[in-house]
């Protein structure tokens, strides 16, 4: 693609420069409710900006509920691995959207201490697990916990331990900000591991490995909860580029075929930081002038005089600048206006000219670039300002 670019701009190169537009009213705004085809339900307003900003359906699965308004004026909503609750009055945090603590809810109802603490074997299989599990909510002093710190560790706040792989997994989801702490230990039905924790619980097999227990649909059949999909009606269906703004409108080009036999005087460049826009003059003749990125935050390009000092008609440029690694090859009809790096050229990796997008050079669309490269000579003044 870039020879093919290079050999475009080799031959007789008619520059198109983009004049400022009058800023317009633009009616766009993301859709507040999307539909779930997968589950058949959908997702609104402050719950859909949760689920999308925290993980979406990796995280939390799909909704598999319509909203249910409960009696304390809360708003719930069950996804597969999850519930998402609004609470008008906000928590201890003042945080109004709450991933709910739905792990307390799978707490066995009757804890028959006396058959837990027993010592003789239970006589059947489900007995025995049903024991082990029972006994996995009661908490675990201390000073009897078997952890070493690496593999396993023990969380005071609820008194129980976690161990291996749901050790890990915990770690890599979170820890306590997505899960919360844990409220069981392990225990084993069959062949599979569980263990529960605020927000949620983990299974384990050997075939599989970790996984998220689906534990809004476990709750939600518990609970007898309408889960039937609902009428898609006019909501549109989810789709991340529903969310993503449509592009600033592009001006209308003006052709700019070499400097005008009238134009007379100085050739300088004019770059206005506070509109992200170049006007390249001789004298006092316009010869072309086009949107440009400048320097993002914390790599601002320098405001000031300068005068071009090195002319490269290709660069590949790499290095590290405040702490972030750069390498892009091939960069066409490089500039330099400072000894520190500070370069005019071509931007072939991006479209959003406007917009401040570079380390501190000022990127141009690579057609204005091989015109002005061509215009521009050692000492070329370049004045740049807000």
């Amino acid at each position: 693609m870039i020879l093919a670019i290079f050999s475009l701009l080799m031959t007789s190169v008619m520059p198109m420069a983009s004049q400022p537009a009058a800023a317009q009213e633009s009616d766009w705004a993301p859709p507040p409710t999307v539909y779930i085809p997968e589950t058949g339900h959908t997702l609104d307003r402050l719950f859909l900006d949760m689920w999308r900003n925290a993980g979406g359906a990796s995280a939390f699965g799909y909704p598999i509920t319509p909203e249910i308004t409960l009696e304390n004026g809360h708003v719930v909503q069950y996804l597969q691995y999850a519930r998402f609750e609004y609470w008008p009055e906000g928590d201890e945090n003042g945080n109004t959207v709450i991933l709910g603590k739905i792990g307390e809810e799978l707490r066995p109802v009757m804890l028959q201490r006396s058959m837990i603490a027993s010592s003789k074997p239970a006589e059947t299989g489900g007995l025995r697990e049903s024991a082990a599990m029972m006994k996995a909510w009661l908490p675990v002093a201390a000073e009897k916990a078997d952890v070493d710190g690496e593999t396993s560790i023990f969380v005071e706040a609820t008194g129980h331990t976690i161990h291996s792989g749901f050790l890990s997994y915990w770690y890599n989801s979170g820890a306590e900000s997505f899960l919360g702490n844990p409220l069981t230990e392990e225990y084993t039905l069959g062949d599979t591991t569980y263990q529960v924790f605020e927000r949620g619980q983990l299974q384990y097999t050997q075939e599989d490995g970790v996984r998220m227990v689906p534990v809004g649909e476990v709750l939600a059949e518990k609970y007898n909860l309408d889960t039937e999909p609902m009428e898609q009606g006019n909501v549109p269906t989810y789709d991340e580029a529903l969310f993503v703004p449509p592009p600033e409108p592009t001006p209308d080009p003006v052709e700019i075929a070499g400097i005008p036999e009238a134009a007379t005087g100085e050739v300088w460049i004019d770059i206005n930081l506070s509109y992200e826009y170049m006007t390249v003059y001789q004298g006092n003749t316009v010869l072309m002038e086009t949107y440009i990125s400048s320097g993002k935050p914390g790599f601002e390009t320098p405001p000031g005089t300068y005068y071009i000092n090195t002319k490269l008609e290709v660069q590949d440029m790499e290095g590290v600048l405040g702490g972030e690694y750069y390498n892009v090859p091939q960069v066409p009809w490089v500039m330099y206006f400072t000894d520190v790096g500070h370069a005019i050229h071509g931007a072939y990796w991006h479209n959003n000219f406007g917009t401040p997008m570079s380390h501190g050079c000022i990127n141009v669309p690579v057609d204005l670039a091989a015109y002005l490269y061509s215009v521009s000579s050692i000492g070329t003044r370049v004045e740049i300002h807000w």
